[in-house]
């Protein structure tokens, strides 16, 4: 797990934390059943409060990407958990979203989109 804390952020170092593991977890970095490192050793890889890290997880728990287990850590969820589906679904309207947008300013029609994706799912 890699976690880079920038002070030019506009985020808190405890949102930092949180929305990079998050992404780690959705592109398949961090993979499911995976042990997080315990909230005092991230704490002090990446030189933070065990404070920060405790806020991080307590989101990243509350937003299902996470369970904690006392005297076990804390593991990343399954795909097949309903929120993590529903952000990888999210995931997919936004670049859906992007190429629908692109093929209207091409002048590509409908039909040709679908047959582009077609193609590209067969791949």
């Amino acid at each position: 797990m890699n976690v880079l804390i920038s002070n030019q952020s506009e985020l808190p170092i405890y949102a930092q934390i949180r929305e990079q593991i998050k992404e780690q977890i959705l592109n398949g970095q961090i993979k499911e059943g995976t042990v997080l490192p315990s909230i005092r050793k991230l704490a002090k890889e990446i030189g933070v409060s065990v404070i920060t890290t405790t806020r991080a997880y307590n989101d990243l728990e509350e937003e299902g990407y996470i369970a904690t287990m006392q005297g076990k850590g804390s593991v990343v969820l399954s795909k097949d958990n309903t929120f993590l589906k529903e952000q990888y679904l999210m995931r997919i309207e936004e670049g859906m979203l992007t190429a629908i947008e692109t093929a209207k300013r091409i002048k590509l029609d409908e039909e040709e989109l679908v047959d582009l994706l077609h193609r590209l799912w067969k791949e």
